[in-house]
């Protein structure tokens, strides 16, 4: 349950993507207009992004809600990047793991989030912590259900699947273990946004060869904003949008 958005286009300030639109991740911390589930985002917020010439990002998150953060504002008005992921935080389970539980997730080019919730969550996924290494159990960053779905779906990379297989994969098995789960993923390389929209809002604008944009909700009113159909993977970059509708587990 938050609202996230990436973003592969011209190197421009974080604030013109996250803060200055008229509906931003900044406002929809407090007023979301299309959130399916909850009402404020503030548990947390956290952004990532890419600079030229590093395939690795850099991170900036907090515990507490982003219009509150001065540090934020700062930062949003001078980093410049043409690569950026973002999400605001309602938690599923109030005050776990603080700044930890905050996405973006990341490890190597990868950056992740995930707007949604686990039903049934820690006992539903039981049965699939041995799908995960060991060492990859001990590392998780945070206790929450978004953690450990970033722990499947990075394994699943590491092992060589590419981001729209390991995405849809992920999400297909944590459905199946846990029927009724809100399992909307978002992943990016800096070059790429991947992407699942499964049980609440998600929209993308495309302008082919310039930007890409991928949010829960739009953030102006565009009419060139597209919404993605539920059980769908998006695959995007910055010259083009390729849908693929995604089934349902088999019972």
């Amino acid at each position: 349950m938050c609202r996230q958005l990436a973003y592969l286009g011209p190197a421009v300030p974080l604030g013109d993507v996250l803060v200055t639109p008229p509906h931003s991740l900044l406002r929809q911390s407090w007023e979301p207009r299309r959130q399916r589930h909850g009402t404020v985002n503030a548990d947390g917020f956290g952004v990532g992004w890419y600079a030229d010439g590093d395939p690795v990002p850099a991170r900036y998150r907090k515990a507490g809600p982003i219009w509150g953060d001065q540090s934020f504002a700062d930062l949003a008005r001078v980093v410049r990047s043409g690569a950026v992921l973002a999400a605001v935080r309602d938690a599923t389970l109030g005050g776990a793991d603080g700044e930890a539980a905050a996405a973006p997730f990341a490890c190597g080019p990868w950056l992740f989030s995930h707007n949604g919730a686990v039903t049934g969550w820690p006992r539903s996924l039981a049965p699939l912590t041995t799908a995960v290494p060991p060492v990859d159990l001990l590392s998780l960053e945070a206790r929450c259900d978004s953690a450990f779905v970033w722990a499947l779906l990075l394994y699943r990379l590491r092992s060589g699947d590419d981001q729209g297989q390991a995405l849809a994969d992920t999400v297909l098995e944590v459905a199946e273990a846990a029927p009724g789960s809100r399992l909307n993923l978002l992943l990016t390389d800096g070059e790429t946004i991947t992407a699942t929209a499964w049980g609440d809002s998600l929209w993308y604008l495309a302008e082919p060869g310039r930007r890409t944009v991928v949010a829960s909700e739009p953030y102006d009113d565009d009419p060139h904003w597209r919404e993605v159909p539920d059980r769908t993977l998006l695959a995007a970059s910055r010259t083009d949008v390729l849908l693929t509708p995604l089934k349902e587990p088999t019972a």
